[in-house]
């Protein structure tokens, strides 16, 4: 790890030190993780997979509200760090592509940006997935699960930001589509087993909803 990285790592873990919702510090170092792990298998630019990865959250909506379209902290921050401006600017426009935003049909141009995309994607399937989806929706209010609550496909950013549905309507709404937008080989050979994984919770979840366990 250069200086520049783990003076990222420091002011991210210092950034989102107080967020609880799952877009927390951690999850970000999970995203460099598994980015940086891909990137590797790639061959892709691995610096620039790790400051797309690590700054992805910085201005995020769920974590700075409105203000999320200026992406102001992750600039200041390259800025501080003698990151020329090219650099910034590409830095900038692939983190406003990470997202799912409700479609999940935003694609970054880079290979770097299309693994951290892969990667953040992959950290929202699986055990670590589900964990994050209730942490998320219990900040929020939204109740675990209803059946009289219908399952939504969402044609906006502002339709998806503002769902008022379930947590586990979230997993049809977001988790499930997941598989099929991957971008990169090595991203869809991690994916598939945590894909399977949501399809057996979900199982086992219906099945103690009923009372059948």
């Amino acid at each position: 790890m250069n200086d520049l990285i783990g003076n990222t790592v420091e002011f991210v873990k210092e950034f989102l030190k107080d967020n609880y919702s799952g877009h927390d510090y951690y999850h970000t170092l999970r995203v460099y993780k598994i980015a940086t792990k891909i990137a590797e298998k790639e061959n892709a630019d691995i610096e620039l997979t790790s400051l797309i990865a690590l700054l992805h959250e910085i201005d995020d909506f769920k974590v700075v509200g409105k203000d999320s379209i200026l992406l102001k902290n992750t600039k200041l921050f390259l800025n501080n760090n003698n990151i020329n401006q090219e650099k910034i600017n590409l830095i900038c426009d692939e983190i406003t592509k990470i997202s799912f935003k409700g479609s999940g049909i935003s694609i970054p141009k880079t290979l770097e940006g299309k693994i951290v995309q892969d990667a953040d994607r992959i950290d929202a399937m699986g055990a670590m997935g589900i964990a994050r989806t209730f942490a998320y929706g219990g900040t929020i209010g939204r109740t675990i699960y209803s059946p009289e609550i219908k399952i939504r496909d969402f044609v906006s950013e502002k339709d998806y930001h503002n769902n008022s549905g379930t947590s586990i309507g979230h997993f049809y709404e977001k988790l499930l589509k997941i598989l099929d937008l991957i971008n990169t080989e090595e991203a869809k050979k991690i994916a598939i087993h945590r894909h399977n994984f949501l399809l057996q919770y979900l199982d086992e979840f219906f099945e103690e909803w009923d009372g059948k366990k």
